[in-house]
This record gives C-alpha cells, sequence and structure tokens, in this order.
C-alpha cells in the first residue's frame, strides 16, 4: 500500500473518533506500513491535529465515566493499555467532577444492593455491592465512606 493511500485511511479513522497513538500505530502495521513511512504518518497526523494524546485522554475519560460508568482505577488501567503518558491521564482526571463521581458510586452501590438484596440476605447483599463497584474502579476507601454513610441514613444496611 503506498504512503498516501495510507495516510488517506488512517485520516479517515482518526476522523471517525480521537484515537491514541498506540491504537493508530497498531492499524498502520496492519495496513502493511513500516518504517519510515510509519513515523513520517504518525507526524503527519500530529502535525495536522488529527492525533492528539491530550485530546483522547479527556474524550477517553469523560466517556467511561459517563457512558460507562467506570471508576478512577479501572479508566487508569484502560489508558495505561493505551500507553497514554502520566501527564495526559492527570490532565483527563480532571474531567471528572468529584461530586458527580461520588453521586455515581452511590448510585452504583445502591442499585446493586437492592438487587442482590432479592436473591441475597442484607449482608451478602451489600458484599455483592462492594465487590461490584470495586470491580468497576472505584477507590475502596470512597467506597466504604458512601457506604457508611447510607448505613447512618437509613434504618437498614442501606
Amino acid at each position: 500500500m503506498t504512503k498516501e493511500i495510507a495516510l488517506n485511511k488512517i485520516k479517515k479513522y482518526c476522523a471517525y473518533q480521537d484515537r491514541s497513538h498506540f491504537e493508530v500505530r497498531s492499524k498502520l502495521l496492519t495496513l502493511e506500513v513500516f518504517g519510515q513511512d510509519l513515523e513520517d504518518i504518525m507526524l503527519t497526523l500530529i502535525q495536522e491535529n488529527y492525533l492528539n494524546e491530550e485530546r483522547f485522554a479527556k474524550s477517553f475519560i469523560r466517556g467511561k465515566f459517563r457512558m460507562k460508568r467506570w471508576g478512577r482505577q479501572k479508566i487508569k488501567q484502560a489508558l495505561y493499555q493505551h500507553q497514554i503518558s502520566e501527564y495526559c491521564m492527570k490532565l483527563g482526571m480532571k474531567e471528572i467532577d468529584e461530586q458527580e463521581y461520588l453521586e455515581v458510586l452511590e448510585s452504583i452501590l445502591k442499585d446493586k444492593f437492592q438487587k442482590a438484596l432479592q436473591k441475597h440476605n442484607p449482608l451478602l447483599a451489600k458484599d455483592a455491592a462492594i465487590k461490584y463497584a470495586s470491580n468497576r474502579g472505584f477507590e475502596p476507601a470512597i467506597i466504604f465512606k458512601i457506604i457508611k454513610e447510607l448505613e447512618l441514613s437509613s434504618d437498614t444496611l442501606f
């Protein structure tokens, strides 16, 4: 495949949604673009603003938090897999409003507790809610803080 054809294909690929450098490099390798051609295309994409790691990190974090309701730990792990720099991760994490983060976690805990309560006793339901929130990438300290607040504000465990 010629360099120009590969560049046009990859521009369309990047225009569809924000991509990480890692994703674009992998796509170019599947298109059998190697060596200096690959580096030239990457440079062109960066110069023409098709590829921007900071923009990718911010949109990735917003999407995973708001749409999939992931916690910070799971988002960070996914960003590591995309080989995003620590600097861009920190910038992107500022996209998450702390109050909204706590509200999402509280909602997740309540929903999971209510569903688990139909099948189990309250202690097992509480444990299931904690495990679920932890698997979604929320920090244990924050999970237990929210649970304590929920327990204090109601007669049951939640």
